[in-house]
């Protein structure tokens, strides 16, 4: 093998590295989700090439009201499910839907879109 070819696949190994720690790799932190006059936890959830924010976190035993709102077009972002709690929306391009759910056991939970590919995470403390 040529120095130019071992350059070439050590930066293609190391690009896919990168997307790989990119989309699956440790999420830290997170949004606290505020707690609204009405008693529900309530963030707003950006649809626009994944979740913004992806980790949202809230209280057990308190109910959460989470608005998404979708800015594109791709049809894998066209529904949100939570499938711990038995969930899940269409997000019509450009309107605001929101989810309720009530957690009522500390953990973490996903929520994806329908095929998977966009994630996110509930932390329930």
């Amino acid at each position: 093998m040529t120095t130019d070819e071992i350059v070439v696949v050590v930066g293609g190994l190391a690009l896919m590295a990168g997307i790989a720690w990119f989309f699956w790799g440790p999420r830290k932190g997170g949004y606290r989700a505020a707690l609204a006059s009405s008693g529900y936890q309530e963030a707003m959830v950006l649809v626009k090439g994944g979740y913004t924010p992806d980790v949202i976190l809230v209280q057990r035993g308190r109910p959460v009201r989470l608005h998404f709102r979708r800015e594109e077009t791709a049809s894998c972002s066209e529904m949100v499910v939570f499938g711990d709690f038995g969930k899940s929306a269409r997000l019509p391009e450009g309107e605001m839907v929101p989810v309720e759910f009530l957690p009522e056991k500390p953990g973490e939970y996903e929520f994806t879109c329908q095929m998977g590919m966009l994630r996110g995470k509930l932390v329930v403390e």
